[in-house]
């Protein structure tokens, strides 16, 4: 998919070959990937770190492969996590640093009042998938002025 608002052309290299099982030089025991992909997401880490850390520390190239189940599938059925998914409260924490910065004397700053539109317009875009999808709440609505009391 092309990206929406730069001048690049879009996505190209290589795409993951399609895998069925981890490979056998890999962490291969459900039970204690598990265990520590919990004990990770206790300590405050996010999906994504959770994954490079089992990925480079700890010889899980794909936990999917592992536990047979994403990451974040399996820190829901356990209850951990925040009220937001995880792309999303990225993007409202960068959308509250933007704010802060036009905030604090750079009022005149165009490029990133347009950045600001841009990554609400994302925001916007994305609640409506997650409403669809029953993540989000229907009478869920963006709010600038709310913003930083939903950034955990």
């Amino acid at each position: 998919m092309a990206r929406m608002y730069k001048s690049r052309s879009g996505k190209s290299g290589s795409s993951k070959p399609f895998v069925s099982e981890a490979p056998s030089w890999s962490n291969t025991d459900k039970d204690a990937v598990t265990e520590l992909i919990l004990d990770l997401a206790k300590s405050g880490k996010t999906t994504a770190e959770i994954g490079t850390i089992l990925r480079d520390q700890h010889a899980v190239p794909n936990a999917r492969l592992v536990i047979g189940m994403r990451i974040g599938k399996l820190l829901s059925d356990n209850n951990i996590g925040g009220k937001y998914p995880e792309d999303m409260m990225n993007l409202m924490r960068q959308a509250v640093a933007v704010i802060n910065h036009l905030g604090s004397g750079n009022h005149k700053d165009l490029h990133n009042k347009r950045s600001l539109e841009l990554t609400e317009a994302k925001i916007r875009r994305l609640a409506r998938y997650y409403k669809s999808e029953g993540k989000l709440p229907e009478d869920w609505r963006y709010k600038r002025d709310e913003l930083r009391l939903m950034v955990e």
